[in-house]
């Protein structure tokens, strides 16, 4: 994996404002990366502060390491998956953090990188592991799933209209050999959708649902959200900020509902009534950020003003989220 240069974090000026980091408190950024966030909130944070960054990749966890190991702030790296932040926590004797920012999205380096497998548009390994440590591969599942099993994983996962045909394509296609890389996964994918990826350079690529959807069953992504999401409530100071990233609706839809819920339970005052996306030039400059959408809460009881004076607002697509819970 290459340095940090080059290394954007989407949606930074929106994080810096609405986490509002304060000198001599404690941060958790549970997905460190390279490092581009935590910069900011390590600056933010201070002498005093103390900025513990966790990740599954161990290649991303040295570049952040060299790129934080300038700042004022106490900090702490551990290779790790934020399902299990707070057991981390407790081992580094924190009770409870005053921030936690999650960026749910893979980077472009891991992207870039063709023997990660996680890209259709470079051929590699069929691997997705976000922890190279980790027994299964993407390989492992498309070959391995039945036709039904697959099918479910691509709808599920990223509401695929078109996973059952894709489902049985690949099934069709183990009969002659395994499907072992990305390329071949690709041309798998536009054969069942009878789509030709070259006359669509201007749209969305034909695998990228797919794709997705392996990337999150092989790392289990949802549950980890969903332990991290359990925890959370435990691991926040009174007052503290929580924002999440994510980069698709699976996983924004489970962060808003999950935080209506809590505000139910007279645990969080949501700041962000719809999710913050990047403006136009961010878009422009950062592709990676198009899809990205943050939300951010307070863990009650929160005293003053919302950060960047937003208003803790109700409406009735919140309401009708929360009869959803029931």
């Amino acid at each position: 994996m290459e340095g940090s240069e080059g290394h954007t974090p989407v949606l930074i000026e929106e994080v810096c404002k609405l986490l509002d980091v304060h000198s001599g408190e404690v941060v958790l950024d549970a997905t460190v990366g390279m490092g581009g966030h935590a910069l900011r909130l390590g600056q933010m944070c201070g002498t005093g502060g103390r900025l513990i960054g966790l990740d599954r990749d161990p290649d991303a966890l040295r570049v952040a390491g060299e790129r934080l190991a300038g700042l004022a702030c106490r900090v702490e790296l551990r290779q790790a998956d934020f399902r299990d932040a707070q057991g981390i926590l407790a081992e580094l004797g924190v009770e409870q953090v005053n921030v936690v920012l999650a960026d749910l999205g893979v980077n472009s380096a891991q992207l870039a990188d063709a023997e990660r497998g996680f890209s259709f548009r470079e051929d590699g390994p069929l691997d997705m592991r976000l922890d190279p440590t980790a027994k299964t591969t993407a390989a492992d599942l498309v070959n391995r799933l039945s036709e039904k099993e697959l099918g479910d994983v691509i709808y599920f996962n990223a509401q695929e209209p078109a996973s059952r045909r894709i489902a049985r394509r690949i099934y069709e296609a183990r009969r002659s050999g395994r499907v072992l890389t990305t390329g071949r996964l690709a041309h798998l994918v536009c054969e069942a959708l009878g789509v030709n990826p070259d006359s669509r350079r201007s749209k969305i690529h034909p695998a990228t649902r797919t794709f997705l959807a392996l990337r999150m069953a092989v790392n289990d992504e949802m549950g980890s959200l969903d332990r991290l999401l359990q925890a959370l409530p435990g691991m926040l100071a009174p007052g503290a900020r929580v924002g999440l990233i994510s980069f698709h609706s699976t996983e924004d839809r489970r962060i808003k509902r999950d935080f209506l819920k809590r505000r139910s339970e007279g645990l969080y005052r949501v700041v962000t009534k719809k999710p913050v996306v990047a403006s136009d030039d961010e878009r422009r400059s950062n592709p990676r950020s198009r899809s990205a959408k943050l939300r951010v809460a307070l863990r009650e009881p929160a005293e003053g003003k919302l950060p960047g004076g937003v208003e803790d607002v109700e409406d009735a697509e919140d309401r009708d989220a929360l009869d959803e819970l029931d």
